[in-house]
């Protein structure tokens, strides 16, 4: 059973990893672009009047993953009624607690409600979905996503804030994207390699790193990693993303209000000791 459904956690895992893929860098995207025009509006200036920019900046991240958590949660419902109509339409009337509990179906065809005069082939595919389908199975994997995308988004939109605070122009954000973007897309690839090997050291190392763990390990949830392995990756990207948030509020802060001058990444660095 484990060997027949191993193409569709496969394939259901690579869809959660890029789906947190393109999460994260469009929201955090959209953090990075609000920065900029505000900086260009000079709009900061008045803002920072009246709130610090530590709060401002926290404020800005939260308020832009509430809008994905949102658009999250609208995708979750339309997807169960989806599940729904296809199980009504598609499965009318075949027990499929039973179908998923039936084991190997090559040995021979089990007595199971509803499914009459169907051949072993057809009830083989039909046990991939009532796999897939596991009320137990979608709500670890939701929980999974859920928490991945707000680790995920909270580290990198902090990066894609402090960037933003230090340029003055979207054309000036090239020098500084590049390193965290290769971080993204490797993480995406190290995703795509666990599909064939989901227990192998890179698997496991990519999804104890903060900044690949909410891909790789999306990847590798579906083929039963154990709970100490997603509760320990889970632990390491909080903690990163608010050390990084800290950091990035301290680049933030000095950035947000300096124009006409390209920093370089040493003298960013410097900002980070200003109190």
């Amino acid at each position: 059973a484990k060997e027949s459904s191993s193409e569709v956690a496969s394939a259901i895992g690579l869809i959660g990893g890029m789906i947190i893929y393109f999460f994260i860098f469009m929201y955090a995207s959209q953090v990075m672009k609000g920065v900029i025009e505000e900086k260009t509006n000079r709009i900061i200036e008045v803002l920072v009047s009246s709130v610090k920019p530590f709060q401002f900046l926290l404020g800005k991240i939260i308020g832009v993953a509430a809008v994905g958590l949102v658009q999250f949660l609208i995708w979750v419902v339309f997807g169960l009624v989806l599940i729904l109509v296809m199980q009504t339409f598609f499965l009318p009337g075949i027990d499929l607690e039973a179908l998923r509990n039936a084991g190997n179906l090559a040995g021979g065809l089990p007595d199971i409600a509803g499914t009459g005069n169907l051949s072993a082939e057809k009830m083989q595919i039909i046990q991939k979905v009532a796999m897939t389908i596991d009320p137990i199975f979608i709500i670890k994997f939701l929980a999974s996503f859920l928490f991945y995308f707000i680790g995920g988004y909270l580290l990198y939109a902090s990066l894609f804030a402090a960037i933003g605070s230090a340029v003055d122009g979207q054309e000036d954000t090239q020098q500084f994207m590049l390193p965290v973007t290769l971080l993204l897309v490797f993480a995406l690839y190290a995703g795509i390699y666990s599909m064939e090997n989901p227990d192998g050291p890179l698997a496991f190392w990519c999804s104890m790193i903060p900044f690949t763990s909410p891909i790789v390990m999306m990847v590798r949830v579906p083929f039963e990693v154990p709970l100490w392995e997603i509760l320990l990756s889970i632990g390491f990207l909080y903690i990163s993303s608010i050390g990084f948030t800290w950091f990035s509020a301290k680049i933030y802060r000095v950035g947000i209000l300096m124009y006409g001058k390209k920093p370089s990444i040493k003298e960013m660095s410097k900002w980070l000791r200003y109190k």
